[in-house]
């Protein structure tokens, strides 16, 4: 999934800014939203996700509970940037959170510093929980189902937002595993179903067209499967595998990464030239 040069650069120059500003080493910035989902439209944000890590003293601290685990930056030329302290993403981790496993599968990558990301990667297996992917893709189809699709004539645009957590669940009750990121990779789970398929095909080469997607119609071959995977997929969640992986894997990780994100020095620091492959060269280590 290709970015711009252009756009490497200032995401860059965000990600130094936010470990300056705020006294982090960044292991992990990706894209999410439509861009890493494979269908953006021309005026669509850069969703920027991160994972990093404060000194040590930082966590051990008699306060530690009530700082602050998220960084958040306002939206600026389209670059919206925001993400987890590396606590909190291993708490999450050891839940099963859909997000962050997505994260971990983003086709578009900013920074991948000291094999952080691939360490995850390999403990998925063991952390993965079916049933709380399901019942989470669940709830944000039928909400996002309610609030968007219910009129007359509905924003074309939002079947989007119900439409792929419908198919992150069927990913799930079919076995296969992780959510994945690509949303193209996700249409597997309806192959064979013509009139469905056509449907979705003909929304998603308008909206990777950069038209606007304004009030239209209800399409009705939508409509119908949205209905029918509410009651089917609230029928089936709780049959799905539960599973709980142990914390001291986790709290082993944790302690490595705490260390080595400051005894390590990055390959070069953020800001500095690059040759070739622009400035996501220097977030690569």
């Amino acid at each position: 999934m290709a970015v711009a040069v252009e756009i490497r650069e200032r995401v860059a120059q965000r990600l130094a800014a936010v470990e300056a500003e705020e006294h982090v080493r960044i292991l992990l910035a990706v894209e999410s939203g439509s861009r890493a989902w494979g269908f953006p439209s021309a005026d669509s944000d850069y969703d920027v996700r991160l994972i990093y890590v404060h000194p040590k003293p930082w966590y051990l601290s008699i306060d530690l509970d009530g700082r602050r685990d998220v960084i958040e930056r306002p939206c600026i030329d389209l670059i919206d940037l925001s993400g987890w302290d590396i606590r909190k993403a291993l708490g999450l981790f050891a839940r099963s959170n859909p997000p962050l496993l997505e994260w971990l599968d983003s086709p578009i990558v900013y920074a991948d510093r000291m094999g952080f990301a691939g360490r995850l990667r390999r403990m998925l297996a063991d952390y993965f929980s079916p049933v709380g992917a399901v019942y989470h893709y669940l709830q944000m189809a039928r909400g996002n189902f309610r609030s968007y699709l219910q009129g007359d004539r509905v924003r074309v645009k939002k079947y989007f937002y119900v439409l792929r957590p419908f198919l992150a669940a069927r990913w799930v009750e079919q076995d296969r595993g992780p959510v994945p990121m690509l949303f193209s990779t996700l249409l597997d789970t309806v192959r064979g179903q013509v009139a469905l398929g056509e449907a979705i095909a003909a929304l998603l080469a308008e909206k990777l067209s950069g038209a606007e997607l304004d009030e239209g119609h209800r399409v009705p071959v939508l409509h119908e499967f949205f209905v029918a995977e509410l009651g089917r997929l609230e029928s089936v969640a709780g049959s799905q595998p539960k599973v709980r992986g142990e914390s001291e894997p986790l709290n082993q990780l944790f302690r490595e990464y705490v260390d080595r994100a400051w005894s390590e020095a990055p390959d070069a620091e953020p800001g500095a030239a690059a040759d070739g492959g622009g400035m996501s060269a220097l977030w690569n280590s």
